[in-house]
């Protein structure tokens, strides 16, 4: 039975509305959407552009136009910006480059003189005034500002070109692991910064900063776990010290004409037991729509209340025009993990379609008290299959272990929203979601959104979070307590899942970098700058099997102040390690947001292996999103075969398709330098198992 609709969760500021009171789309110039300057196209995030050089019936003339090799190889998950005549990205190791976008000739580099990071980013952002040109970026936590021209840092930015984004941070904070992957929102002088951080207990709180981008100072700070005082505040019930996080990791997107940015919040940490803090938690798992300005919160829709699923939303939301009885409106459209979009008013925040508070499963854990009903929206439906749907008949026809995988199956909790539990539950949609980082793109008048999804099944189990025994290693304990849910207990890792293996680590990483590791992070994998340096060098001792490795030692790092915790990221995989369930794994949905309704949806990717042996189009995992045309184009790399794609956007037929040097899990741009139309990737493979590679690469009609 429903509740009640969740209306009640939108929060409206009058005030500030009666001040925008035209609710009618402002006309934008074609050219906006001409130009690749900013992070997936532009401020509305729309992955769109109206150049039309390229053709449905020239596509297959498209050739490589130029290439760029990187100096460090490995997953780039960027999305390139073009300003006039120069194209600006991150490598694999976080070196800035500056090319010549007609021909990939490298400008500068900034990075070399640098420690090598190895965290995933996606991306720069750019702002000018005059002749003041500027590149701002992060590494680890800091935000840089370079010359745009000549790579120089901006020495009067900050302290000599860098300002540390703890600085808007309680001091407790200071030394928690804090970086950005995502880039900075570029408003007027403002730029405002993702932030990604730790997911489990004592994490930093995930405030929301703007910085003036002339000087570096902080302008504002918009607390996603409100302070005493604060609205929000009575949401977090117990005001417990080891609990943050509720940050903005995915993006954001700005209203430029409105003056609104609107954020989508993670998680509260720790992730997936709640019992240290009960209530709804806002701000976590919202889209806040923030007066760009201040900071000042406008209203706010929660998608997941009191999350212990880790379901925030994993991109930034699309800014759209759609039309009701041949009215245009202002839209705000979020795609979430869970496969569902929520489309919203972009200045009130009222859904734009029903969204019913549905009854969800209790949880059994002793301390938990999961929230009773979760917002579902009515339409439009969603674009992933959901757990609840599969049976038995749903296991991978290709597998040979069949009989297991439906006993799994059939043992594990497929509810929707079933709590975290001492038994398997099915995630499905995955931990990465339906939708990923790479998010949606969008035409953004006629209000038709195009997103690929995931479908791989994962399995979800907690266990009791009991001490370490006494006569355990000191190096030892160390790894169990922060290693061992991605790497496994005894160190094997889970490659299927992107966790490798850290056995014989020692024959590729000396200690100084293994140390490195450590502090900073590698890829997804967050840094520990908190370990003290007893714990640091007992952990490398057992990582490097030492011979001290033994000692047991007196300073056995501290239990975590929760009963439970998480027993890793598990693939629900067959034998040959395909998805347990059917095809598709990977899909391409078409959605009309004007009438909810889908216009088409097809299989993304395939596997080499099945497509070999004549079965047909699978799908496969997918991260990274579309560039879609006003002419009817849509390109897509993002597949775990290592293809990019052009597909007719209008039906979803594949017209086109080139084998990358290395997979692309990343986002194109699309730009025009002399008359000449180019699209541009990263390929830098390595995540999903796939080869590593260095290159950008550029393609354009021959």
């Amino acid at each position: 039975m429903f509740l009640r609709k969740s209306y009640c969760i939108v929060f409206f500021i009058a005030l500030f509305v009666s001040g925008c009171q035209n609710s009618e789309e402002p006309v934008k110039e074609k050219s906006t959407y001409t130009t690749w300057s900013s992070y997936l196209g532009g401020p509305d995030r729309n992955h769109f552009s109206t150049l039309s050089q390229i053709t449905k019936e020239n596509v297959d003339r498209l050739k490589i136009a130029w290439r760029y090799e990187a100096p460090d190889y490995g997953q780039m998950q960027m999305n390139p910006i073009v300003v006039d005549t120069i194209l600006y990205g991150v490598t694999a190791a976080l070196r800035v480059v500056a090319l010549q976008a007609e021909t990939g000739k490298e400008i500068w580099r900034y990075g070399d003189s640098l420690q090598i990071w190895h965290s995933t980013s996606r991306g720069v952002s750019y702002w000018e005034e005059g002749e003041d040109k500027r590149i701002l970026f992060t590494k680890g936590p800091e935000l840089f500002a370079l010359n745009a021209i000549t790579g120089k840092p901006i020495t009067e930015f900050g302290v000599n070109g860098k300002v540390d984004m703890h600085i808007g941070m309680s001091e407790t904070a200071k030394d928690k692991f804090v970086i950005s992957n995502t880039p900075g929102t570029i408003f007027e002088d403002l730029i405002i910064m993702p932030l990604r951080v730790s997911e489990d207990v004592g994490a930093a709180p995930g405030n929301i900063m703007a910085f003036n981008i002339k000087t570096g100072n902080l302008e504002w700070v918009f607390h996603t776990i409100p302070l005493s005082g604060e609205a929000g505040n009575e949401t977090w019930e117990d005001k417990n010290p080891l609990v943050g996080a509720a940050n903005n990791w995915a993006g954001m997107a700005v209203d430029e004409a409105r003056g609104i940015i609107y954020v989508p919040t993670g998680s509260a940490a720790p992730d997936f037991y709640g019992g240290i803090r009960k209530g709804s938690n806002l701000f976590a798992n919202c889209l806040l729509a923030l007066d760009a300005k201040t900071g000042r919160r406008l209203w706010h829709f929660q998608f997941t209340h009191h999350d212990i699923w880790d379901r925030d939303p994993p991109a930034p939301p699309n800014l759209i025009t759609i039309t009701r009885n041949g009215k245009k409106i202002p839209a705000v459209a979020q795609v979430t993990k869970q496969g569902y979009v929520y489309v919203f008013h972009r200045e009130t925040g009222d859904p734009l379609f029903d969204i019913d508070e549905v009854p969800v499963p209790a949880s059994s854990l002793k301390g938990e008290r999961s929230w009773e009903t979760q917002p579902f929206p009515v339409s439009p439906k969603p674009f992933a299959r959901q757990s609840s749907e599969l049976t038995e008949n749903d296991v991978n026809p290709y597998s040979k272990n069949q009989d297991s995988l439906k006993a799994i199956l059939n043992n594990a909790d497929k509810r929707i929203y079933a709590p975290p539990s001492l038994k398997p539950v099915l995630l499905f949609p995955g931990y990465d979601g339906a939708a990923e980082w790479g998010g949606a793109s969008a035409d953004p008048e006629d209000g038709i959104l195009y997103v690929n999804s995931n479908e791989m099944p994962w399995i979800m189990e907690m266990e009791e979070n009991k001490p370490a025994p006494e006569d355990l290693p000191y190096g030892e304990s160390v790894y169990q307590k922060y290693c061992a849910v991605c790497h496994q207990k005894d160190r094997g890792g889970m490659a299927a899942s992107g966790f490798p293996s850290l056995i014989n680590i020692g024959d590729k990483l000396s200690k100084e970098e293994l140390l490195n590791q450590i502090k900073l992070g590698k890829g997804m994998m967050i840094g520990f700058p908190q370990l003290t340096s007893i714990e640091k060098e007992g952990l490398i001792s057992f990582l490097m099997d030492e011979d001290d490795k033994k000692e047991v030692g007196s300073n056995l790092p501290a239990s975590e102040d929760i009963p439970y915790k998480h027993k890793g990221y598990n693939k629900f995989l067959t034998s040959d390690g395909l998805p347990a369930i059917s095809p598709p794994w990977g899909t391409l949905h078409a959605i009309d947001l004007n009438s909810g309704e889908f216009i088409w949806s097809v299989p993304f990717g395939d596997t080499p292996e099945l497509k070999e042996q004549g079965y047909p189009t699978t799908g496969t995992e997918n991260y990274g999103g579309a560039v879609v045309t006003e002419n009817g184009l849509l390109f897509i790399g993002a597949t775990k075969d290592g293809y990019f794609r052009v597909f007719d956007k209008h039906n979803g037929k594949v017209l086109w398709e080139f084998k990358l040097p290395a997979a692309a899990f990343a986002t194109p741009a699309m730009y025009q330098v002399n008359g000449k139309q180019y699209i541009a990737i990263a390929c830098g493979g390595e995540k999903l198992g796939t080869e590593k590679g260095n290159q950008i690469v550029a393609f354009s009609l021959e």
